[in-house]
C-alpha cells in the first residue's frame, strides 16, 4: 500500500537485527561455532580448487564442475558470514545503503548461479553413464567452459533486476531489517511503497529459477535411473549410482533447505524460523559440499592425500 509522502525519509544505512534477542552469552557461542564453519568452508573449499586443479587424475568435466561449485560457495560465503560474525562479536550492525544492495546483490548472483551449475553437474552425469563412450567428446573442454559461463550469467540479469528495483523504492522511518543479512523479503518490508508488481516478479522469477534447474535435474537422474537399472551386474549398479551420490546428496541439501525458506506459506514463516532456514543454506551447505564430496569420492581423497605427501616432500627439501 502507497503511503503519503510525508512518511517517507532517506535511508542511508541499515540495522541488521541478526541474533540481537539472543543473550550475550548464546551470541558468543554462536560466534564462535559460527566462525569454525566459516574456516571450515574456506580451506575446504578451497583444497578441493587446488586439488582439481593441480592434480592430472582429476582433469576431468566432473571435477571442473566441482571447482566451479567451490568458487560458487566461496563467494557465497565471504558475502555473508564476515558481516555477521562482526554483527555477533564487536555488535556492530549498521551496514550502508550500498552495503545492503551489494550484499543482495551478489546474494542473488551466486545462488541463482548455483541453482545452473548444479543443473549442469546433472547433465554431465547424464552424458558421462548414459553415453559414456561418446562422454569424451560431448563434454570437451570448449563445452565445458560453454556450460560453465551458461550457469553462472543467468545471475546477472536476476541480481541486477531485483536489486535495483527493491533499493529505488522509497523507505519508511524504520531501518532495522529483522535478519543477519540484507534478503529481499525483510528489507521489502521497510518499503512505503505499492510493491505488489514488484512481489509478483520476486514470486515468478524465484518459481522459474528454482524450478527451471530442478526439472533439469530431475530429467537427467530419471535417465541416469533408467540407464543403471539396465547394467547386469551389482558391482557395475554401484559404480555408476556412486558417482551421483555426492552430488544428489549436495542437491537436496540446497535445494530442501532453500524451498522451505521461500516457498513456505506466510502464516508459518516468522522472522526467526526463517533466519534458522537460511543458516541451513547460507552458512551451513557451503561447509558440507566439500566434505561431501571428499568423503564419498575416493578420487577426491587420494588427490588430497597426493597433494599432502608432495608438500610436505617439498617442504622436507627447503632448507
Amino acid at each position: 500500500m502507497a503511503m503519503a509522502p510525508g512518511n517517507w525519509t532517506r535511508v542511508n544505512e541499515f540495522i541488521l537485527m541478526s541474533f540481537s534477542s539472543l543473550p550475550s552469552e548464546i551470541q558468543s557461542l554462536l560466534f564462535l561455532t559460527f566462525l569454525t564453519i566459516y574456516l571450515v568452508t574456506l580451506i575446504g573449499n578451497s583444497l578441493i580448487i587446488l586439488v582439481t586443479l593441480t592434480d592430472p587424475m582429476l582433469h576431468s568435466p566432473m571435477y571442473f564442475f566441482l571447482r566451479n561449485l567451490s568458487c560458487l560457495e566461496i563467494g557465497f560465503n565471504l558475502v555473508i558470514m564476515p558481516k555477521m560474525l562482526g554483527t555477533l562479536l564487536s555488535q556492530d550492525t549498521a551496514i550502508s545503503f550500498l552495503g545492503c544492495a551489494a550484499q543482495m546483490y551478489f546474494f542473488f548472483f551466486f545462488g541463482v548461479a548455483e541453482c545452473f551449475l548444479l543443473a549442469t553437474m546433472a547433465y554431465d552425469r547424464y552424458v558421462a553413464i548414459c553415453s559414456p563412450l561418446h562422454y569424451p567428446v560431448l563434454m570437451n573442454q570448449r563445452t565445458c567452459a560453454k556450460l560453465a559461463a551458461a550457469s553462472w550469467f543467468p545471475g546477472l540479469p536476476v541480481a541486477t533486476v531485483q536489486t535495483t528495483w527493491l533499493f529505488s523504492f522509497p523507505f519508511c522511518a524504520t531501518n532495522k531489517v529483522n535478519h543477519f543479512f540484507c534478503d529481499s523479503p525483510p528489507v521489502l518490508k521497510l518499503v512505503c511503497a505499492d510493491t505488489a508488481l514488484f512481489e509478483i516478479y520476486a514470486i515468478v522469477g524465484t518459481i522459474l529459477v528454482v524450478m527451471i534447474p530442478c526439472l533439469l535435474i530431475l530429467c537427467s537422474y530419471t535417465r541416469i535411473a533408467a540407464a543403471i537399472l539396465k547394467i547386469p551386474s551389482v558391482k557395475g549398479k554401484h559404480k555408476a549410482f556412486s558417482t551421483c551420490s555426492s552430488h544428489l546428496l549436495v542437491v537436496s541439501l540446497f535445494y530442501v533447505s532453500s524451498s522451505l525458506t521461500y516457498f513456505r506459506p506466510k502464516s508459518n514463516n516468522s522472522p526467526e524460523s526463517k533466519k534458522l532456514l537460511s543458516l541451513s543454506y547460507t552458512v551451513v551447505t557451503p561447509m558440507l559440499n566439500p566434505i561431501i564430496y571428499s568423503l564419498r569420492n575416493n578420487e577426491v581423497k587420494n588427490a588430497l592425500s597426493r597433494t599432502f605427501h608432495r608438500a610436505l616432500a617439498l617442504r622436507s627439501h627447503i632448507p
